[in-house]
């Protein structure tokens, strides 16, 4: 009998710590659901998330004040909605103008005028038709620079046929005035013109450092794309330095994702502050249209292009004298015995230039300016260009194997030694 009683109190003890045990552990469970449902709700209302909404079921949200919003929601809400580029686009579109600009150009009436052979001997002047008058119209946009009129574009945009007799530009400023336009100077080799309008008081867009530009830096493209005027776009600097493009002579392009389209070309490329960085000049397109890779003179260059048209109504530049030079290819560079493809090849040159009066032939490698390594044909030509002029410059070549160093005469470009 007591045996029984024995392990009928053993089973109860094990039946009573089988059933303590499960409640114990279920409230330990529930502790850390509450726990974790705590830190759930904690972390939504941490910075970078949105509080939860106290609406009863079947309600509406209470709203905010407009410029307000709920602690610490105000980062979020910016970081959700990009950018406000409003108060920068704002100022900015006030100092960019649409540019129009008619072309004269004067050839002559004849039934032969578009006969090659005749032309080689007769030229473009036929003397047995009448001249007639043709005429060019072509559109774009502008950036004002001073408040008393003058307004930096591409030279595109103002026409480049240099045949033309007369060229009437038009300037319609941002408060809708239409005013004529006086072309101060152009420069083919950067695409930039200068345009006075005789108005003063005007909204100017303040130059900006484009050397101190970034990849990936918030920028906007303002101009009147397809004659929409005042068109702002968003985007980001893609590249720097863009050279070999074909736009011009002397390229140093930023490039930009910003949509730039027909029209925009001579219209303002701006940073987050509102200054000038760039000059709107090109696009790269296969149908014509924006495919996000748009092209922009930097605003140093263009400053200094502006200024130079100013002075001296034209863009003084160092020089060498005539000399072609080519880029060099890994045949090239074989049959020079060139040891990589970095340089320039000399393929033509005038024998009155300063180059060939320093001793450099066609088939010599420039492989330094003034102890700079030269890469490509381009950036040879950006170093001669921005060399001061009456200066001496240190150029090094190879040839035959070895390397030369000659001593150049840097001179004005409008004051170069004619090609012979």
């Amino acid at each position: 009998m007591i045996a029984l009683r024995r392990i009928f109190l053993s089973l109860v003890l094990i039946v009573a710590g089988f059933v303590a045990g499960l409640v114990v552990t279920e409230r330990m469970r529930a502790a850390v659901d509450s726990r974790a449902a705590e830190s759930a709700r904690a972390e939504a209302r941490e910075p970078g998330t949105a509080a939860p909404s106290t609406a009863a079921p079947g309600t509406a949200a209470p709203s905010m004040a407009p410029g307000t919003a709920a602690p610490g929601a105000a980062a979020p809400a910016l970081a959700a909605s990009g950018p406000d580029f409003t108060r920068v686009a704002g100022q900015a579109v006030k100092g960019v103008a649409n540019i129009s600009s008619q072309q004269v150009v004067r050839s002559r009436n004849s039934p032969f005028q578009s006969d090659p052979f005749f032309r080689y001997f007769f030229g473009d002047d036929d003397v047995f038709g009448q001249p007639r008058d043709r005429r060019s119209l072509s559109l774009g946009s502008g950036v004002i620079i001073s408040a008393d009129g003058y307004i930096v574009t591409n030279n595109h945009v103002i026409g480049e046929n240099v045949r033309a007799t007369v060229t009437d530009v038009t300037a319609t400023l941002p408060d809708k005035r239409e005013v004529k336009g006086r072309i101060v100077g152009t420069d083919p080799a950067t695409d930039i013109a200068l345009v006075k309008v005789n108005v003063t008081g005007l909204p100017a867009v303040a130059w900006g450092d484009s050397s101190q530009l970034k990849v990936g830096e918030w920028v906007l493209a303002i101009g009147s794309p397809f004659q929409l005027s005042q068109t702002v776009t968003a985007g980001i600097v893609s590249a720097t330095g863009r050279a070999q493009l074909g736009f011009a002579d002397y390229e140093d392009f930023i490039q930009t994702d910003a949509a730039i389209n027909p029209g925009n070309s001579g219209g303002a490329l701006v940073n987050t502050r509102g200054e000038l960085v760039g000059i709107n000049t090109g696009i790269y397109s296969e149908s014509g249209g924006y495919q996000g890779i748009g092209f922009a003179v930097p605003s140093n260059l263009a400053k200094k292009v502006v200024d130079d048209l100013m002075k001296y109504g034209e863009v003084r530049r160092g020089s060498i004298g005539y000399i072609g030079i080519e880029k060099l290819t890994p045949q090239l560079a074989e049959e020079v015995g060139a040891p990589n493809t970095n340089g320039a090849v000399v393929s033509q040159m005038s024998r009155g230039s300063e180059a060939y009066v320093a001793g450099i032939r066609p088939g010599d490698v420039i492989v330094q300016f003034n102890g700079q390594p030269v890469s490509d044909p381009s950036q040879f030509a950006r170093m001669v260009a921005d060399a001061k002029i009456g200066t001496t410059a240190s150029v090094r070549v190879f040839r035959n194997g070895r390397g030369i160093e000659f001593k150049l005469a840097i001179v004005s470009s409008s004051s170069a030694r004619p090609r012979r």
